[in-house]
This record gives structure tokens, C-alpha cells and sequence, in this order.
């Protein structure tokens, strides 16, 4: 297994809305991001992912780009962006950016003029079909509700919008669109960034004929997965994107991936590929959803977790490698999904921020997290922004009947708003965050957690990441150890072992607010292995054979 650079590295995701306000404007920006980068030197982070900064009428947040040579006016000026890339490189660190090419805005130039006609040289750049039969030309479903495809009157067509209707598909199949997007890649290289984090990059190739999914449901539109992920021609376009692009320069790339199976990664990542670096992979997010999808919550259990977890372990071993994450901008809190974001919210961070920390891969951090910051509840669903969620309770509760507060349960639990609560930095008023009112409410515990706070107290969240990254840069196993998963008491207790050049690392991790029983593994019963981490202040020697793991208790050893 090659040593690289983004292996070792421990990745802080800024979510730019939500992070750091200068102007008092409410909305998050440049210069507030600038104003933060001493605190995540200090934490020890290697490379900043910022979601997008680029142009856009923000109808998903940045995800719908107008412009990609140009920076949001809300978030500051090219000049902030290029002053910003300037500190965080003299403080050692590097920057990777969001890179959105599955889809434009509509208020992109390309698509203002592949919509001004049929013969526009620009038409072919997006997927645009006749109407059938006066309906759209197939069932598919948009990933935020109702159907993926909207006529556009002026040309009497349809164009495909896998996500809102202001965010219409690019067609891969065009030669001179793909060189578009090549030449606008090389173009933020050149300014010196050091990769990209690639937005459903797998959805790039959709299937041959655009056919109807199969209906799964009562309902007009079904879900297309099968027909737009991981398509015919996906590999294809990797692989010439980095012939043209990535392979010019020293750069990371991980790619967005929903719907990828080890197998499917292994493709994607493999040193031999040339393709990327890692991908994420989604399984244990959808880890308590049901048949339904993403809102059909169901409980999860620990054995599936680790199922999951254990598979993508030892699936990409030698294979390819893995990125390690539990939550992000798209998804809930982890202490408040995974953990216990009440009475153990301190401990039970610690806990699975241990397991990310000591699992084959590179770690993610999401704003926030290393703080402990939890799922908000919000009254009403007026004070929520996020376009899936708003459509999500719309069609729930016109259309199929859904009560208000079984909606409200639902996004509690898994809306993205959750993660896009402002980042909370103190106990003044708004967390620090803005002097002005902030585009979306502070979670009101934030007097509670907030980073002033966490940095006075050496037991905070924030202490124990700060020692996690740490030992992750001192102690190689923790990086390139293999993966060996343990099977004592499973349903409660998550071990394994990492090994490398002689060393091994014994991980214990109680997922649960009970007490349990754990036998230690023989040859861990010597007094010669060394606690290299851990939750809990107490810790009985392993030689009894037998130990006791507190409430959310995290033990890792090294012999």
C-alpha cells in the first residue's frame, strides 16, 4: 500500500453559510473563514474542504452554480477567496473545493443559451427530450420530490433535473461541454488549490435511452437510481478527467458517490485506475431508513452499522481506500443519530469520534463536530431553508395527508438543516457567529456548546479531537493498519483490531448506555500493551480477562 499525503491527512468540511460572519449580514463568508483559520491550525487540521463559494442564485445553496470562475457575492469578492487560500497554505494547511459538474444552474450562461433554441450550439450541452404523450418523457423521480424533468414552453421540450427544478443535468455525451468543465478545472488548479471533493460525481452518465424506472410505488414518479448511478460511460469520464486534469497536478480528489459497493469503489479508487483518490459512500447513512427511502425512518441497530462498516473495511483493503465520516451538510448530527445527544452527549461524542479516528481511511470532520453540536428542533416549519426538507413537508402534507407533527418528527431526525445550524462559537448572542440576524437560527443550547467553552474545559469534545489527530499523525497503524473485526459482544459493543509492522491497536467502543461485559482477546491479557486513548477516567487492567465498558465508553490500546 502506497504512503500519500491525503492518506495521513485529517480533512475539516466548512459548510461557508453557516461558519464565520464578518459583516454582520447573517450570512457566512470569506472573511469570516479567514478570521477561524488560527482555531483549526490549533486543532491540527491538515485540509479544508469548503463546500461551494462560487456564483449561484442559492435556490440549493450553492449546489446550483451560476458562475464558476466567479465567487458569491455574499461570501466576499475573488480577492477574499485568493487572500484565504493564501493563509491557509502559510499556516501549512490545504484546500480542496467543491467541484458541481453533474448539474448547472438554470441561470447559468451555458443553459440560459441552450434554452434560447432547438439549434443553439449550446442545446446539447443539458438533456433536453420531447414530451410523451403529453406527459414527461419518463417516470423519473427528482431527489427533492415530484417529477425530474420541467417543460420548458419556449422550446416545447423537457429538460432532466435529477435535483430542484433550478438545477438542470449537464449531458456528458458532449465532447466540447466536457472540455468546458476541464478547462474550468484547470483553471481554480492553476490558482493553486490542492483538489476537489466532487459532487454526485457518479451521476454523471445516465442510462442509454433515458427508459422508465420500475414502479416500486404507488405514486406517478419512481426513484431512477438504477438507470443514473455508476451509469455506462461514468468510468469513462473519470478516467479522461484525469488524463486532461488531475494527473497534471499534486492534488486530492474524493468523489460523491450514493449507490457504490465496495466492488464499485474498489473502481473508482484503485491505484491502478487512475480515476480518484476515495469516494464517499452512503450505506451507513441509509443505515435507519426504510423501504421508503431516506425519510421511511427506521431504528438502526449496531450489528448493521458494524455489517456495514466491517464490509467497506475489508472490501477495499489493498483495494482502494476508504473516507470515514458520519456526518456532513447533507445529514443530521452524528452524536444525536448515533450517540446519546443528552445525558451522554460529551462521552458518546468522544466515543464515535474515536471509531472515526481509528478506522482505515482519511477522517472527515463536519463544522461543529468536534464540539459535540446536536439536531435542532425547530417549531415551525417556517424557520427551516433547506429546499428537500421544504418540499419533502409540502408533498407530505398536501398531498398525502400526513399530520404536521408526524412530518416534524421525521425532519428532527433527518432534515439537513440540522447540520446547517450557524457553527457555535461562544455564549454572546448568536453563537458568536454573526452580529446581525443569521440566515438560519442558532441551536439555542449553543451557551452550552461553543467552542470558548470547549477550549476553557481540557475533558471537552474538543480536547479529545485535538488528541485524536494528534495520535493519528504520531502513530502510522492508525492510518495504514490492517482492518480486523472483533465479534465479542456485538450487539453492544463495537472492537476491532488494526495491525502494521508489528504493532497492533485494540479498539473498544460501547455503543450503548448501559454498562457491558467485554472479554478481552488473549493475547491482549499482558500488561505489556499501553492505553493509547480513552473516554473514561478508570481503567481496570486488561489482564483480568474480563472488563466491565462504561456507559459510551471508548478504550484503545497499542502493544
Amino acid at each position: 500500500m502506497s504512503k500519500q499525503w491525503w492518506k495521513e491527512s485529517v480533512i475539516y468540511q466548512i459548510y461557508p453559510r453557516s461558519f464565520a460572519d464578518s459583516n454582520g449580514d447573517g450570512i457566512g463568508d470569506l472573511k469570516g473563514i479567514i478570521s477561524k483559520l488560527d482555531y483549526l491550525e490549533w486543532l491540527g487540521i491538515d485540509v479544508i474542504w469548503l463546500s461551494p463559494v462560487y456564483d449561484s442564485p442559492n435556490d440549493d445553496n450553492g449546489y446550483d452554480i451560476r458562475d464558476y470562475y466567479g465567487i458569491m457575492k455574499e461570501f466576499g469578492t475573488m480577492d477574499d477567496w485568493e487572500l484565504m487560500l493564501s493563509e491557509v497554505h502559510k499556516r501549512g494547511m490545504k484546500l480542496i473545493m467543491d467541484l458541481v459538474i453533474n448539474h448547472s444552474s438554470d441561470e447559468c450562461e451555458w443553459f440560459v443559451k441552450s434554452a434560447s433554441s432547438k439549434t443553439s450550439p449550446y442545446r446539447d450541452y443539458y438533456i433536453w427530450r420531447p414530451g410523451n404523450g403529453g406527459q414527461e418523457p419518463n417516470n423519473w423521480e427528482s431527489h427533492f420530490s415530484g417529477s425530474a424533468w420541467k417543460y420548458h414552453e419556449e422550446t416545447d421540450e423537457y429538460f432532466l433535473h435529477l435535483f430542484s427544478k433550478k438545477q438542470p443535468d449537464f449531458n456528458w455525451e458532449n465532447e466540447a461541454l466536457r472540455s468546458e468543465l476541464y478547462k474550468m478545472m484547470t483553471w481554480w488548479l492553476d490558482k493553486g488549490i490542492d483538489g476537489f471533493r466532487m459532487d454526485v460525481i457518479n451521476m454523471i452518465s445516465k442510462a442509454e435511452g433515458l427508459p422508465d424506472a420500475a414502479e416500486v410505488r404507488d405514486t406517478p414518479y419512481q426513484p431512477a437510481g438504477d438507470l443514473f448511478l455508476n451509469g455506462p460511460r461514468v468510468h469513462e469520464y473519470i478516467k479522461e478527467m484525469n488524463e486532461q486534469v488531475l494527473s497534471k497536478y499534486d492534488v486530492m480528489t474524493v468523489g460523491e458517490t450514493p449507490g457504490v459497493t465496495p466492488d464499485d469503489a474498489a473502481l473508482f479508487t484503485g491505484e491502478d485506475r487512475n480515476e480518484l483518490n476515495m469516494v464517499f459512500q452512503f450505506d451507513h447513512m441509509d443505515v435507519d431508513s426504510g423501504p421508503g427511502g431516506k425519510w421511511d425512518i427506521q431504528p438502526w441497530t449496531l450489528s448493521e452499522l458494524r455489517r456495514i462498516i466491517d464490509g467497506w473495511q475489508l472490501g477495499l483493503e489493498g483495494r482502494g481506500w476508504n473516507s470515514l465520516y458520519l456526518n456532513n451538510h447533507d445529514q443530521p448530527r452524528m452524536v444525536s443519530r448515533f450517540g446519546n445527544d443528552k445525558e451522554y452527549r460529551v462521552k458518546s461524542a468522544k466515543m464515535l469520534a474515536t471509531l472515526l479516528h481509528t478506522l482505515q481511511g482519511t477522517p472527515y470532520i463536519y463544522q461543529g463536530e468536534e464540539i459535540g453540536m446536536t439536531n435542532v428542533e425547530f417549531d415551525s416549519i417556517d424557520d427551516y431553508r433547506d429546499i428537500e426538507t421544504l418540499n419533502m413537508y409540502k408533498e407530505a402534507t398536501e398531498e398525502r395527508g400526513i399530520s404536521h407533527d408526524e412530518v416534524m418528527k421525521r425532519i428532527y431526525i433527518k432534515g439537513r438543516d440540522n447540520a446547517r445550524t450557524p457553527m457555535q462559537w461562544n455564549q454572546t448572542k448568536h453563537a458568536g457567529f454573526t452580529t446581525g440576524e443569521p440566515w438560519l437560527a442558532v441551536n439555542q443550547n449553543y451557551e452550552e456548546i461553543n467552542v470558548e467553552e470547549a477550549k476553557t474545559d481540557k475533558n471537552s469534545v474538543l480536547h479529545y479531537y485535538k488528541k485524536l489527530i494528534a495520535l493519528r499523525k504520531e502513530n502510522p497503524i492508525m492510518i495504514y493498519g490492517a482492518y480486523r473485526p472483533l465479534n465479542e459482544n456485538k450487539e453492544a459493543v463495537y472492537s476491532y483490531e488494526r495491525e502494521w509492522e508489528g504493532k497492533k491497536l485494540l479498539v473498544m467502543l460501547n455503543f450503548t448506555a448501559t454498562p457491558q461485559v467485554y472479554k478481552v482477546p488473549p493475547r491482549w491479557m499482558k500488561s505489556s500493551c499501553e492505553l493509547l486513548i480513552s473516554n473514561e477516567a478508570i481503567h481496570p487492567s486488561l489482564e483480568a480477562g474480563t472488563i466491565e465498558l462504561s456507559s459510551y465508553e471508548a478504550r484503545v490500546y497499542v502493544m
